[in-house]
């Protein structure tokens, strides 16, 4: 499973564990730049029994396009924030969490109400107490139960000892509007104690997609409810987002399949032979990629990680393509990182100057690698790039993470064994899914309807393109909105409004900046801006399109809290130059210094006047004797 990091949490590689042979931790990882959520170990003698067998066999249903599925929106963004995360309510009346999707965890988990050493998370903890439909999971033969005997408990560790263990519970599960799927009831834990990245991370918890009876997509597929499979999408480079449908999906038509052996290991793997850089095949044999685990594929790890003799390999072809740009240092001196500079900040531009990668699998298939799908952007140079694979140490097993499948739709098809992949915009394809299953090119999804009342919200056939002249570089977008809430209740949330915001838009928090906060009658108006993220001076037109839609069409979807809003009006601005920049900086600089030497200055002759003044007036009587004084050289 993958966890936390960059907003709340240090980042270090976990990898996969099985009972008493974990996979070697990675040395390259690091908390500066190593965001990720990784593998837990299975099942341990203080865990839940109810995962002790995650092979079991489940029962098969036939594949149809009138079962129902769940799709439902991706937030926040893999490198940016170290996760990708999706929304579930829980309880009757529902009560919303924001949860790491990963493929790696078998167990879906929230902090419990009563939880005293639980972090401070995004939302409010779980209360069951709140919950009509809440039912704890009675002490049975199946489980582990708790130190009175009377309730089940789970308990998982991870490789960087963070924990989370608490008891387990079934409620009432929905998955949005947007989800075809009615709520399912479906057992969870409750958290009652989280240590390290959990306890610090701001996703309230994790939605466990791997196998096991505890992982929420092997309970909806024991009921019936969906078909054994289901996708996910990451975005891209420069914005974040996508999204996932719990179900069957009907796969495009050039989308391309590479067996996924359930008994290999635990985890979703794939059938891994070859890997080409600019059209060349590396010397390598293809047994190097069926080491220990094999080729794992984990939608909560960041990078990707090689065998030692893989990674020499890819590193040496790489870097023979790219003669033209200069080696530069990686963002953090402690770490030997692979960077390169001068190749330009716009991701749509670097196909142009990186090689294509091939990844080719045991049946010939290749899945074609952009570079947003093997660099990713040097956090302190601007247009300068950083190789996000990496040595896996003395480890055999090659483990793919979520930098692989960026603007990938990756299937998981555990009903086939299969796992599939197709290159798509996956911040567009969310959009797709919400509007029309008539679009040739992207994946039909089932409208068949329940009656129930999660049914899918209403949306245009076709969302708007808001297209930005091709020769416009764009520096900052800035937009006005009205909020229903008056300036005195709105005042003291205005930092958690710019944090939703940024949220809702895909971007980090540093990117989001308040310009104006005034009142107009009993509403209130707020002009933000979005900028470019870290040392980046431009947004691509990509991104600059997707967050002007949501802006404009409204699909900010803010807490109650701060009632609804309307747009008064947007705006995009060129980049500042850098040369003006400095100069504003070097007089600001020469300002200051004339400033302090002036004040200086004045304040010597001041101190001057004064002791003169205090000569020249200090009182003598008449006559009074006045001691000879030697004269003194000048």
């Amino acid at each position: 499973m993958a966890k936390s990091p960059f907003l709340l949490l240090p980042a270090i590689l976990l990898h996969f564990f099985l009972s008493a042979d974990p996979i070697s931790p990675n040395p390259l990882i690091t908390p500066s730049h190593r965001a990720m959520v990784l593998p837990l170990y299975l099942s341990s003698s203080n865990s839940s029994k109810f995962i002790s067998n995650p092979h079991r066999h489940l029962r098969q249903f036939p594949t149809s396009d009138n079962r129902s599925n769940a799709r439902m929106r991706l937030y926040d963004d893999l490198l940016l924030n170290g996760y990708y995360t999706t929304r579930l309510w829980i309880g009757t009346p529902p009560q919303q969490f924001a949860l790491i999707v990963d493929t790696g965890s078998t167990v879906t988990y929230v902090p419990c109400s009563t939880c005293e050493q639980c972090g401070r998370h995004q939302d409010p903890k779980f209360d069951p107490e709140s919950s009509s439909t809440y039912k704890p999971i009675k002490c049975n033969i199946d489980c582990t139960c708790d130190s009175d005997g009377v309730q089940c408990v789970y308990e998982r560790q991870y490789a960087e000892m963070s924990t989370s263990s608490g008891v387990l519970g079934e409620d009432v599960i929905s998955f949005g509007n947007q989800s075809e799927l009615i709520p399912q009831r479906a057992v969870f834990g409750c958290e009652n104690m989280e240590t390290g990245d959990l306890f610090s991370q701001r996703a309230d918890g994790i939605m466990g997609l791997g196998t096991g009876d505890l992982s929420l997509v092997d309970q909806l597929v024991e009921k019936g409810a969906i078909n054994d499979s289901f996708s996910l999408c990451y975005g891209g480079m420069d914005i974040g987002g996508g999204a996932m449908v719990l179900g069957g999906i009907s796969p495009p038509s050039d989308m391309i399949f590479t067996y996924s052996d359930p008994v290999r290991s635990p985890y979703y793997n794939v059938d891994l032979k070859e890997i080409h850089v600019a059209g060349k095949k590396l010397p390598l044999s293809s047994s190097i990629f069926d080491g220990r685990y094999g080729t794992v594929l984990d939608s909560g790890t960041t990078y990707a990680y090689l065998p030692a003799e893989a990674f020499g390999a890819f590193k040496d072809a790489i870097m023979d393509e790219l003669h033209s740009l200069k080696k530069i240092d990686g963002p953090d001196p402690n770490f030997k990182d692979i960077c390169f500079s001068g190749a330009g900040s716009d991701a749509a531009e670097l196909s142009n100057i990186f090689p294509t990668v091939d990844m080719v699998f045991e049946n010939g298939q290749k899945l074609s690698l952009a570079p947003e799908n093997y660099f990713f952007r040097h956090s302190k140079v601007h247009g300068a790039y950083c190789l996000g694979i990496f040595e896996n140490g003395n480890d055999q097993t090659t483990l793919l993470g979520g930098i692989v499948v960026r603007n990938t739709l990756v299937m998981y098809d555990r009903a086939h064994s299969k796992i599939g992949f197709w290159k798509t915009n996956c911040s567009e394809l969310w959009e797709r899914l919400r509007t029309s299953d008539d679009n040739a090119h992207a994946p039909s999804i089932s409208t068949k309807s329940h009656g129930s009342d999660m049914a899918p919200a209403s949306a245009p056939i076709e969302s708007p393109h808001y297209t930005i002249p091709g020769e416009l570089q764009i520096g900052r977008i800035t937009f006005e909105i009205l909020l229903n809430k008056s300036y005195t209740d709105l005042e003291p949330h205005i930092t958690e409004l710019s944090d939703h915001i940024a949220q809702e838009l895909n971007v980090s928090h540093s990117q989001v900046l308040l310009l104006n906060f005034t009142m107009r009658g009993n509403d209130s108006l707020i002009k933000l801006a979005i900028i470019p993220y870290g040392s980046s001076e431009i947004f691509s037109h990509a991104t600059v399109n997707t967050i002007i839609s949501k802006i404009v069409e409204h699909h900010m979807q803010l807490p109650p809290t701060f009632g609804s809003y309307q747009v008064v009006r947007w705006n995009v601005e060129p980049p500042m130059e850098r040369s003006m920049w400095k100069r504003l900086y070097v007089l600001v600089g020469l300002a200051i210094i004339v400033i302090f030497i002036l004040g200086l200055s004045a304040l010597g002759a001041w101190f001057i006047l004064r002791s003169r003044q205090q000569a020249i007036n200090s009182y003598k009587p008449v006559n009074a004797a006045v001691p000879e004084q030697e004269l003194q050289p000048l």
